[in-house]
């Protein structure tokens, strides 16, 4: 297995970035900034030779990612013993619009995790991590709704992946036009992206006299945007 260090993930032949490999970023911090400020992950796996992409929630704890789901699920069917799985996030920033369409990009950060899951069994652990993904989604939501009782602990799979083989890749900046075409006159530059809450909308059941509580009426996601 490849060498781990405290500050980088050392790149395998499997993780390292090779189209535009100066947009690679290995630096343990940033992947884990990503994947803490995404809500959502792709997960890649291969049921009977046939490749599925299924995007799901999930939460980074230390240097451990988890997901968690039905376990009738074909994904947790196919990830909780050990398949080769790749999980994918990506955080979208900007619109890059250069001179030439050629040129016209995305400013991005992205990351990339193969991994083999683990399943987490103990009841404890497991609902250690489902208020962990909780708190990802809503910090302060935990202790403001009911927990999980035995039934739905019993129906709900979780699932563990290292994060030693991973990578992340970023894209930042204006547009990179050819030399010529600077002197164009078109508009070229980025329009930035960013995911924004609105206003809350209540449940029309809830009870008189309940109102959004600041966390929903104030929510926004951390952000370690790099650039």
């Amino acid at each position: 297995m490849q060498s781990v260090s405290r500050d980088q993930i050392n790149p395998t032949p499997r993780t390292t970035v090779r189209r535009l490999p100066k947009r690679a970023v290995y630096n343990r911090e940033v992947i884990h900034q990503i994947l803490d400020e995404a809500l959502t992950c792709h997960v890649g796996f291969v049921d009977n030779g046939q490749p599925f992409v299924i995007p799901t929630m999930h939460v980074r704890i230390d240097d451990r990612l988890y997901i968690h789901g039905s376990p009738g699920s074909r994904m947790i069917q196919r990830v909780r013993n050990g398949a080769p799985t790749c999980i994918t996030v990506t955080l979208l920033d900007g619109l890059v619009l250069a001179r030439s369409h050629m040129h016209h990009s995305m400013n991005y950060r992205s990351v990339l995790v193969l991994a083999a899951g683990e399943e987490i069994k103990a009841e404890q652990e497991k609902l250690a991590v489902l208020e962990s993904l909780v708190k990802h989604v809503v910090r302060r939501r935990w202790h403001d709704a009911r927990q999980p009782n035995q039934r739905e602990l019993a129906a709900t799979a979780v699932v563990s992946f290292a994060l030693d083989e991973a990578s992340a890749k970023v894209r930042t900046g204006p547009p990179i036009d050819e030399e010529e075409d600077y002197a164009l006159r078109f508009w070229a530059g980025v329009i930035p992206l960013a995911l924004r809450a609105e206003e809350p909308i209540s449940d029309p059941r809830l009870s008189p006299g309940i109102e959004p509580p600041e966390y929903a009426v104030s929510y926004a996601r951390p952000t370690g945007a790099a650039g």
